[in-house]
């Protein structure tokens, strides 16, 4: 029984710093934009997030396709049937 002259002063001390945590958060924008990095792993590098100016100075370097395979060189697979 005297454990709770503890325990209910420790977790109310702990609730108040979860409650200081939260607005904390909230007063230093933290919660505003919650699905932009989830989006941004799926592209490696976005043409339409730069502004149009830095679109028309980077250079449009594509990458050309793999060379043809030497017909000489063995295949890494088996033949399908």
């Amino acid at each position: 029984m005297t454990i709770l002259y503890l325990l209910i002063p420790l977790s109310l001390i702990l609730l108040g710093l979860a409650v200081w945590a939260f607005f904390w958060a909230v007063k230093n924008d933290q919660f505003d934009d919650l699905e932009g990095p989830a989006h941004r792993i799926l592209f490696d590098e976005d043409e339409n997030d730069l502004p149009p100016e830095q679109r028309r100075q980077r250079p449009q370097t594509k990458q050309k396709p793999a060379a043809a395979k030497d017909k000489n060189a063995p295949d890494d697979q088996e033949p399908r049937p």
